[in-house]
């Protein structure tokens, strides 16, 4: 069990301090390494906010389409053996929700990301 703050609301404080304190101020490199570093922090409280959540829909999903204990490996050997067809549904699901898991902790500002879930 953790105190307060979490680890997200302290990666908040960070984040703030970087874009509200230190890069107003610094030079054009010093301003864009503090945005460089604001966006890593950022894409770590994404990583930290997800959890294990969207890694146990993934495993599920593919337990659907494989069995218990399937792996993305054993997936793609049944692709290429031609197990699974590449026009399956349950195959399509698990690779664009997979997909759209992935670019909601890595982009979740990407255009077309915003306009899949906004649907």
């Amino acid at each position: 069990m953790h105190d307060q703050p979490d680890p997200c609301e302290i990666l908040e404080v960070a984040v703030a301090f970087l874009r509200d304190e230190l890069q107003p101020g610094a030079a054009a490199e010093q301003s864009f390494k503090l945005r460089v570093l604001a966006n890593a922090l950022e894409l770590v409280k994404r990583q930290l906010e997800a959890g294990d959540h969207a890694a146990g829909e993934a495993q599920a999903r593919l337990e659907s389409l494989l069995g218990k204990g399937a792996d993305n490996t054993a997936l793609a050997q049944r692709i290429e053996q031609g197990a699974i067809a590449l026009d399956d549904p349950a195959l399509i699901d698990h690779l664009w929700a997979t997909t759209l898991a992935k670019i909601a902790v890595d982009q979740p500002r990407y255009a077309s990301f915003r306009a899949e879930i906004e649907e």
